[in-house]
């Protein structure tokens, strides 16, 4: 089956990825540092953003995909991945600031709504579906 949300939230996930890891390299090859930050402040706060990117875009894609592979292509998955990619990019220009920005916090909590609104959803289609699934023919054949 095609997942043509996952794939193209993937695609756009890996750009986002690769954005975050240049924006990294720009400053180390500018302040010939080579490994770990050297106590370039900037250059910790984009390496951080990149880690913490790191961290949830798994998580998120596989949800997506599993959703998406259960109930379908839907508008509300497309808005998520749409949301979710914008909340990660704000959050990334948020983390080049000294101080506490709303790009920072509102990317923040996007992403985590994002994530919540997918546990439910998972959760939802887990416990609700209405079709009843086979058993796999190894188990069924003991029965």
């Amino acid at each position: 089956m095609l997942l043509p949300i996952t794939l193209t939230f993937a695609a756009a996930c890996t750009l986002l990825n690769l954005w975050l890891a240049i924006r990294c390299a720009r400053i180390r090859m500018s302040a010939k540092v080579m490994h770990g930050d050297a106590g370039n402040n900037l250059l910790a706060r984009r390496m951080r953003a990149h880690a913490n990117y790191v961290e949830y875009t798994p998580i998120v894609l596989i949800l997506f995909a599993l959703i998406e592979l259960a109930v379908g292509a839907s508008l509300w998955l497309w808005i998520g991945a749409l949301v979710y990619l914008v909340a990660r990019i704000a959050h990334a220009f948020g983390m080049d600031a000294d101080n506490p920005t709303v790009w920072r916090a509102s990317g923040a909590l996007l992403t985590w709504s994002i994530m919540v609104a997918l546990a439910i959803a998972a959760l939802s289609v887990a416990y609700t579906a209405t079709q009843e699934i086979p058993a796999p023919p190894a188990l069924a054949a003991r029965e």
